[in-house]
């Protein structure tokens, strides 16, 4: 019983001292270190998480080498930023360039794909960025730090309706029908609509095959629109750090 509790008080002794210790750390490395977190700075935390956790849970681990490694890696950290803001080439060998995944209102199936992100994964985003309908988007982009940043269409940007004298009578949302060539039939009902329907609104659009469709929506005025699996028509802007 005295070693069990011999134990629990140099667990409770080193939690006590290495927390200060971590936290003045954590500020030394700056907000961006725990604001943003790219690549470099995300191992940094995880480094820093596992060096900490192992000298709390394990009182055979010694307590001033966990204390100098936790200091050394402030230090490595900050270090590597200030290069990082020197050089734009050490910048782009420690983090990941953004990636256009929409853009003028179309999915770019081959960008999604080389960062592995979902059509659920941006759908998400988007409604987290108030954005319902892909048509409204002129680009978005996905970050360094995996975060989804949005520019909409001139048109489609936020309007004071009241200074404006417009009543809006339907809300813009747009649900998905076709998502990689798989057909929502739900959706379709929904609408009291049928796949006889979107096929002929496709082939209106000059698509004839629905596995070529990547992703397509409708919105309540019934207007559906498409991306395909191969958009080679669209020039896609160079986005850099």
């Amino acid at each position: 019983m005295f070693e069990f509790m011999k134990e629990i008080l140099l667990i409770l002794g080193r939690i006590i001292t290495i927390l200060p210790l971590l936290l003045f750390t954590t500020l030394f490395m700056g907000k961006r270190a725990i604001g943003e977190l790219p690549v470099f700075d995300f191992l940094i935390i995880v480094t820093l998480g596992a060096v900490v956790g192992a000298d709390i849970a394990d009182p055979n681990i010694k307590h001033l080498p966990t204390a100098i490694a936790i200091i050394l890696i402030g230090i490595l950290q900050k270090v590597v930023a200030n290069w990082k803001i020197s050089s734009r080439k050490i910048g782009k060998l420690l983090t990941f360039e953004p990636t256009v995944i929409i853009y003028n209102g179309k999915f770019l199936n081959t960008n999604l794909k080389k960062i592995r992100y979902s059509i659920d994964n941006i759908l998400q985003m988007l409604r987290e960025k108030n954005v319902f309908d892909i048509n409204e988007v002129e680009i978005a982009i996905i970050e360094a730090n995996g975060a989804l940043s949005v520019l909409k269409k001139p048109q489609k940007n936020t309007v004071t309706l009241e200074d404006m004298n417009i009543i809006q009578t339907t809300s813009k949302i747009s649900f998905p029908v076709i998502v990689e060539g798989t057909i929502y039939s739900n959706v379709l009902r929904d609408f009291s609509l049928d796949e006889a329907w979107l096929e002929q609104q496709l082939f209106i659009k000059g698509v004839i095959d629905i596995k070529n469709v990547f992703f397509a929506s409708i919105n309540r005025n019934l207007e559906l629109h498409v991306s395909l699996i191969d958009e080679n028509n669209i020039t896609i802007p160079s986005i850099k750090h």
